[in-house]
């Protein structure tokens, strides 16, 4: 084939000016909020990455206000003091108590939004922490266990003597929410630490997927493992966070075992959950959490939309098969797979 001298240079022009436009960084922006008690940091890509972070801080607010245990003027706090009547709520927490519900019977009760009373006695939400005696735990987990919730698209019902917390699947359904914001405002790739909750939109502008570290609960400024994710959520839920040490030299964290009221201590001490749903995965970090060593691997071999890392207070790390060619072991504790097949 032969080119006019006039065709040459309108082709260098051509190959100069496509060069040009792949080698153009993809817009970013970044936004660090403090909400939900926890400090948040997001990073998008994409022509509408300042708009969707505004949109998203604007919607963490929003969702603060509606779900928070101890403003007084949320819905969460106006359903507690409702003395069991019905109240007019949101359709953000309709759905979620809703879920509470749903997730309690999925996991044989481990996870129980009406555990707050609990919570709160142990100081958990107060910052007052002190190990509660057996009587009052005793009396407590009556009004914990004291009959059905009623939800419609707009209202909820406890019984008089309830109290519900939403803090196992507010700051999940958050990042989900964030999620759905930035897809709508064009973002092509991101990634949300929600206090620890880590979503991601995509895989990193490059193509390649996002690697998160997950921390090693024996050192906690350390990281036990790396998975590279794209599209996914990351949530840990771990003996470490929000802990105290009580007079009798124990220390206690704030899972609470629905069952007994007492911190979870049923042999994990660190559960991770992987999988498209933020919610979901900061749900059943907690449930799986709650149920314990054998209690999880059997809740996981028969639930195969998620993946999950679990830690063992005897020091070894689990860790389900479907994850394994993404997962990267830094640490030097023995390993098992749960195998699913």
């Amino acid at each position: 084939m032969k080119f006019s001298r006039l065709t040459i240079p309108l082709l260098a022009a051509l190959i100069c000016a496509t060069s040009c436009r792949s080698l153009k960084p993809t817009p970013s922006a970044e936004r660090d909020v403090f909400a939900m008690d926890t400090f948040m940091t997001m990073k998008a890509y994409g022509d509408g990455a300042d708009k969707a972070l505004a949109a998203a801080e604007k919607r963490i607010h929003e969702l603060e206000s509606e779900l928070s245990v101890t403003d007084k003027n949320s819905d969460i706090s106006r359903i507690n003091r409702a003395n069991g009547a019905e109240v007019e709520v949101s359709c953000d927490t309709a759905f979620l108590v809703d879920a509470g519900g749903k997730y309690w019977v999925e996991t044989d009760g481990a996870l129980d939004i009406r555990v707050y009373p609990v919570l709160r006695e142990w100081g958990f939400t107060t910052g007052e922490y002190h190990v509660p005696d057996e009587a009052t735990i005793t009396e407590l987990l009556e009004k914990v266990h004291s009959g059905d919730i009623a939800v419609s698209e707009t209202s909820v019902q406890i019984p008089a003597a309830a109290e519900i917390d939403l803090g196992a699947l507010a700051k999940g359904y958050t990042g989900d929410e964030i999620m759905a914001i930035f897809r709508d405002n064009g973002v092509t790739s991101a990634l949300i630490s929600l206090g620890g909750n880590v979503q991601a939109l995509g895989g990193k502008p490059d193509g390649s997927d996002w690697r998160v570290g997950i921390k090693d609960p024996f050192s906690p400024d350390e990281n036990m493992c790396v998975v590279s994710i794209a599209d996914k959520a990351v949530i840990t839920s771990g003996n470490y966070e929000r802990c105290f040490t009580g007079d009798d030299g124990r220390v206690y964290w704030h899972i609470i075992d629905p069952a007994d009221g007492y911190p979870a201590d049923n042999g994990l001490v660190s559960v991770t959950v992987i999988g498209d749903s933020g919610l979901r995965c900061d749900a059943l970090s907690t449930a799986l959490f709650v149920m314990g060593t054998d209690g999880a691997q059997t809740y996981l071999r028969e639930n195969t939309d998620v993946e999950a890392v679990l830690v063992t207070d005897g020091g070894t790390l689990l860790y389900t098969d479907g994850i394994s060619e993404k997962l990267d072991i830094t640490s030097d504790m023995p390993t098992e797979v749960i195998s699913r097949d």
